[in-house]
C-alpha cells in the first residue's frame, strides 16, 4: 500500500482564514494524505492550529517545517510577498509544493521560482483551483465536442466582496500594487485562466481598469486613505479558434452581486457556468447548464466536501496522482509564469490603451 503524502501547511490558523476553510479540510478528507505539520508566525498560534487540526508537529518558524523530514509536501498559504522565500526554501529541501496564486509578486519572481522548481525536479502546483473543477471540465468537453456548434461569443462576470470601500487591517497589504496581490492579479488571473480553460487560447486582449472606490476605510478605526489600485476590470479578447470574449471582474460587490457567470453562445446552443462566493468564484462550486437545462456533473472525491474546500481538493488530488504516476495534470509553475505574463499584458493594455497580442502566454486548455 502506498504511503500517504505527509503535508505541512504554512499559514493555517485555528480560528479563521482561507487555509483553515480549504486546505486543511481538503487534506483531511482526501485519501492519500496526512496532515503532519502546521507553521504560523508564532509558536503559540502554531500549537493551537496543530491541536485543532490534529497535526503531529507545530512550528513558529516556517523554515523549521520545511526542514522537517516527515513532511513530503509543503502548502504555502501566506501572503504573496512571502511566497518567494518559502517556496525556494521548500524546493531546495526537495519538497513537493502547493502554492497559492499568484506565485510571485511580479513576473521576475515568478520566473525565478519556476526555474528553481524545474531544477529541483519535484511536483509543484499553483493554486488555480478551478482548473480542477468538475463542472468546468464538463463545460470544456461540451465546447470541444461541438455541443453548441461553432463558438460565437462568451461573456464572463465575476463579482467579489474583496476590494470593497471598507477593508480589514489584515488586508491593507492588498492596496499596494508592489505586493502583487491586486484585484487584477488575483481575481482577474483566476477569471482569465478559467475562460481559457473552457474556450481555448486568446489571440489578443484590450482592457480597461477603473477605481470605483477611490476612498477607502482601513481597520476597525476606519482610517481613511486613497485607493491607488484598480478595483474593477474589463477585458475584451478575440479567441484563436473563433468568437470573442468579454470579461468583467468587479470588486466591492454586495452578496447579491458577488456572483459568477460564464455564458458561451454557439451557433446551435448556449452553455453556462454559474456560481460565486464572497471571496470570489474559485472558492465555491460551479453549476453547468446547456440550453437552460441543468447538466449532471460528477464531483467524485470532492462530493461531500464543503464548497470552500472542493476546488482546492481537486488540485491536491491531481498533485497526489501526478506524484504517484509521474504525470503533470495539475497546473504547475510554468503555467503560473504564462498566466502572469498575460495578466501583465492586460494591465499594460489598460495603461496604454493598446491591444496586446499573444506571444508568451498561451495556456493549456
Amino acid at each position: 500500500m502506498t504511503k500517504p503524502l505527509r503535508v505541512g501547511i504554512i499559514g493555517a490558523s485555528a480560528n479563521r482564514g482561507w487555509a483553515k476553510e480549504s486546505h486543511v479540510l481538503a487534506v483531511q478528507k482526501l485519501r492519500g494524505f496526512e496532515l503532519t505539520a502546521i507553521a504560523t508566525h508564532r509558536q503559540e498560534t502554531a500549537d493551537a492550529a496543530a491541536k485543532a487540526f490534529d497535526a503531529r508537529s507545530a512550528y513558529g518558524n516556517a523554515a523549521d517545517l520545511i526542514r522537517d523530514s516527515d513532511v513530503d509536501l509543503v502548502a504555502v498559504c501566506v501572503k504573496v510577498p512571502d511566497h518567494r522565500d518559502l517556496v525556494l526554501g521548500a524546493l531546495a529541501a526537495g519538497k513537493h509544493i502547493y502554492c497559492e496564486w499568484p506565485l510571485g509578486r511580479n513576473l521576475t519572481e515568478t520566473e525565478e521560482i519556476a526555474a528553481a522548481a524545474h531544477t529541483a525536479g519535484v511536483h509543484a502546483a499553483i493554486g488555480l483551483q478551478t482548473r480542477m473543477n468538475p463542472a468546468m471540465h464538463r463545460a470544456r468537453e461540451l465546447v470541444v465536442s461541438g455541443a453548441i456548434g461553432r463558438l460565437l461569443s462568451a461573456r464572463l462576470y465575476s463579482g467579489t466582496a474583496a476590494f470593497s470601500p471598507k477593508i480589514a487591517a489584515t488586508d491593507a497589504y492588498l492596496e499596494n500594487a508592489e505586493n502583487g496581490a491586486t484585484l487584477v492579479s488575483i481575481h482577474g488571473g483566476h477569471a482569465l485562466d478559467l475562460a481559457i480553460a473552457v474556450l481555448g487560447q486568446l489571440e489578443d486582449v484590450t482592457s480597461l481598469t477603473t477605481t470605483q472606490y477611490p476612498q477607502i476605510e482601513v481597520g476597525e478605526d476606519s482610517t481613511r486613505q486613497a485607493r491607488s489600485i484598480p478595483d474593477h476590470l474589463l477585458v475584451q479578447a478575440r479567441l484563436t479558434n473563433s468568437g470573442a470574449l468579454s470579461l468583467e471582474v468587479a470588486g466591492g460587490r454586495p452578496p447579491a452581486a458577488s456572483q459568477f457567470r460564464l455564458e458561451v453562445v454557439g451557433e446551435t446552443g448556449v452553455l453556462a457556468l454559474d456560481g460565486g462566493a464572497p471571496r470570489g468564484f474559485p472558492t465555491g462550486r460551479l453549476r453547468l447548464s446547456l440550453n437552460g437545462e441543468p447538466q449532471p456533473v460528477d464531483d467524485g472525491e470532492t462530493r461531500s466536501m464543503p464548497d470552500t474546500a472542493a476546488n482546492v481538493a481537486g488540485i491536491y488530488a491531481a498533485l497526489r496522482d501526478d506524484i504517484a504516476r509521474g504525470t503533470s495534470s495539475a497546473p504547475d509553475f510554468t503555467h503560473a509564469v504564462r498566466l502572469t505574463r498575460l495578466v501583465d499584458d492586460v494591465q499594460s493594455a489598460a495603461q496604454t490603451g493598446t491591444r496586446r497580442f499573444a506571444v508568451d502566454w498561451p495556456l493549456q486548455q
